[in-house]
């Protein structure tokens, strides 16, 4: 890698933790300058606006996200067990970029305007609901998930509940209703979703 993007690469590593605990308007450009060390030149060498800084930033901390969250899920064969995993990363890992899930705070940050950190958000929640959808298509499939379940609406209620518990979370600041939203999807999947041993052989 040269030093240009090398540098390039560390700016927005150090710039995803402030965009992401203090929001873009939250974001100072002294922040910006006295994490990476950099004068404002310096920073501006490498971006075209601060927008387009913020928007590298959410790219890099969504990235950090999903690698922890995903994490281990290739060693799981079933794919029940694989969105359990999914769902048990996302409640112990989830704070791998200090802020909290950048996703739900860029959401929120967005809502009254940034059109540009907003699409990026909307692009992340497609990814993570196509890749989960995407898990659920397969074990219909295979036979693991019961043959009637809507994918795509499993998907959007597990992203809700876990997002929403993430919200009380830091509003009342502790793990109740994560542990509890954890429990309760863990519990549909097997009662609900899991198709019996029984069952999965059969043509």
């Amino acid at each position: 890698m040269r030093k240009g993007e090398h540098t390039r690469q560390e700016i927005i590593r150090k710039a995803a933790p402030i965009f992401n605990q203090r929001g873009y308007d939250g974001a100072a450009l002294s922040d910006l300058m006295r994490a990476t060390g950099l004068e404002k030149g310096g920073i501006y060498r490498h971006f075209s606006s601060k927008q387009a800084l913020a928007a590298e930033a959410f790219d890099y901390a969504w990235q950090q996200t999903v690698n922890a969250r995903i994490q281990d899920l290739d060693t799981i064969s079933n794919t029940v067990d694989r969105l359990k995993k999914l769902i048990a990363n996302f409640v112990e890992r989830r704070g791998i970029i200090p802020g909290g899930c950048p996703l739900l705070n860029t959401a929120i940050d967005t809502d009254d305007g940034n059109s540009v950190l907003r699409e990026r958000a909307c692009k992340a929640l497609r990814g993570w609901r196509s890749h989960l959808t995407s898990i659920v298509s397969a074990g219909i499939k295979a036979r693991e998930i019961r043959p009637k379940t809507d994918a795509k609406k499993l998907a959007a209620l597990i992203i809700s509940s876990l997002e929403g518990a993430v919200m009380v979370y830091r509003l009342e600041r502790n793990e109740e209703a994560l542990r509890a939203v954890q429990s309760h999807l863990e519990r549909y999947l097997e009662t609900e979703l899991r198709l019996p041993a029984k069952n999965q052989n059969k043509n």
